[in-house]
């Protein structure tokens, strides 16, 4: 066995232990899922028994995840430096979900109810210091540091500083995204 196969194998291993666990089942528990005794589960997990396709498939299933998951290898590079755009924000990809981006944003000014702005997506924010305030639709919001906010971005909506800087951290999806490329209207700097 090669040492990049053993390292592999033992990543499963220790994912199906995580899964269960993740679970909150025993070995008793997962064994009777996927059809197995409790000792080949336990030998499995250990590394004292190698790890066959079939009993893979079952666990996989049994975990309510796929084949493919379970034996994914580590991820090669598990840190994402962020991208600076012309408009100044720094964003960051999120690989797994294709058009899925997050960003950063200080906001300076407060948001002007008359340039809010509707397009299609979702948007989802975290205020990280400052206090924030968000307007969507008729409705107005102030967030403090740790509280988040999710909504469809088709509501009108616009988001700037009560008084002093806000600092928020932005999950676009790719319609948002793609229609969040400059400046928030009400907000100065990079903005959601």
């Amino acid at each position: 066995m090669t040492q990049e196969h053993a390292a592999l194998e033992s990543l499963v291993r220790k994912r199906v232990r995580a899964l269960r666990l993740a679970h909150g089942w025993s070995l008793d528990d997962l064994a009777r899922r996927a059809a197995l005794s409790p000792s080949t589960l336990s030998r499995i997990e250990s590394g004292a028994r190698r790890l066959a396709l079939d009993q893979l498939v079952v666990l996989a299933q049994a975990l309510d995840t796929t084949l493919d998951q379970l034996v994914a290898s580590d991820a090669p590079d598990v840190v994402v430096s962020p991208v600076v755009d012309g408009h100044g924000w720094r964003r960051w990809p999120v690989r797994g979900q294709p058009g899925l981006s997050v960003v950063r944003q200080r906001l300076t000014t407060p948001p002007d109810p008359a340039r809010m702005r509707a397009h299609a997506g979702q948007e989802w924010l975290v205020v990280l210091s400052g206090t924030a305030l968000l307007l969507l639709g008729e409705r107005r919001y102030r967030l403090e540091p740790d509280q988040a906010a999710e909504f469809p971005t088709m509501l009108p909506h616009a988001i700037g500083a009560e008084r002093e800087p806000v600092d928020v951290l932005a999950i676009f999806d790719r319609d948002a995204g793609r229609d969040h490329r400059g400046p928030l209207a009400g907000s100065r700097g990079p903005a959601g």
